[in-house]
């Protein structure tokens, strides 16, 4: 039965110090038992039992102590390098935007019609790697990139504790949602991502049950303006508002 990896490494470790000091005839004895403990190779075996604990001296100041647990990652240069990156973000961007694996199914159809109208030139070499990618180092390659277009703060609305202390709390006894009359609302920014000055707001509301649907145009956020907008959607409803709730962070409700 061979020994599994940690194994192998443990007995390296108490091997090495009895082998390192026996004389030739018993390291030949040592190493037949290891070998066939361990399954390496004898040379590899030899080499492993003679290196480990060795303390070897690179200057004055510098001794290196073999250890055969430690490994050392080889560097080696990515398969698919900064030509392929860029070839994959303009096509990338000219499909806006989409995931890999949609833009996997339609990325050698693309570069083809792109390098026909003149929008890109690529390589031999870069077809063959894009036609090979896989979706997943598709999304890997352009994380960064979809992180930096990603637009951030894009909510306006923010829960007050106040009114989320003040407000009955919607359950499953205080709504009837199979008739009309409970509805839920929200309001849309339209400052273009930035939330900053003052801008109109839309106040969107929805009966859960009929998906009837209103909105109406405030002037911002103002409590004055947001109560007179949902007066004047009110009055234009077919039926009676008996309950709203806020769709927000905070699903906290009031009955009409």
């Amino acid at each position: 039965m061979r020994l599994d990896m940690k194994a192998r490494q443990s007995l390296v470790r108490v091997t090495a110090g009895r082998y390192q000091k026996a004389s030739k005839k018993e390291k030949r004895n040592i190493l037949d038992e290891f070998v066939q403990s361990t399954g390496y190779h004898r040379c590899y075996a030899s080499f492993l039992l003679s290196r480990h604990g060795r303390p070897v001296r690179v200057d004055s100041r510098t001794t290196l102590v073999g250890d055969v647990s430690k490994r050392v990652r080889k560097k080696r240069e990515p398969i698919y390098g900064a030509d392929v990156l860029k070839a994959l973000k303009i096509v990338w961007m000219n499909l806006d935007f989409m995931c890999g694996k949609r833009l996997k199914v339609a990325l050698t159809q693309t570069v083809s019609v792109m390098e026909r109208w003149g929008e890109m030139n690529v390589t031999a070499e870069t077809k063959r790697k894009l036609d090979r990618i896989s979706a997943a180092t598709i999304d890997r390659l352009l994380r960064p990139e979809r992180k930096r277009l990603e637009l951030k703060s894009r909510s306006g609305t923010k829960p007050g504790t106040l009114l989320k202390h003040q407000v009955e709390i919607r359950t499953f006894a205080d709504w009837d949602e199979n008739k009309p009359g409970f509805v839920e609302t929200d309001l849309v920014s339209h400052g273009g991502g930035d939330e900053r000055g003052d801008f109109c707001q839309t106040l969107c509301l929805t009966d859960v049950c009929s998906a009837w649907s209103e909105a109406e145009a405030v002037r911002n956020k103002a409590q004055v303006w947001v109560f007179e907008g949902l007066e004047n959607i009110r009055q234009r409803l077919p039926f009676d508002l008996l309950g709203l709730t806020r769709t927000t962070a905070v699903s906290s409700s009031t009955r009409i």
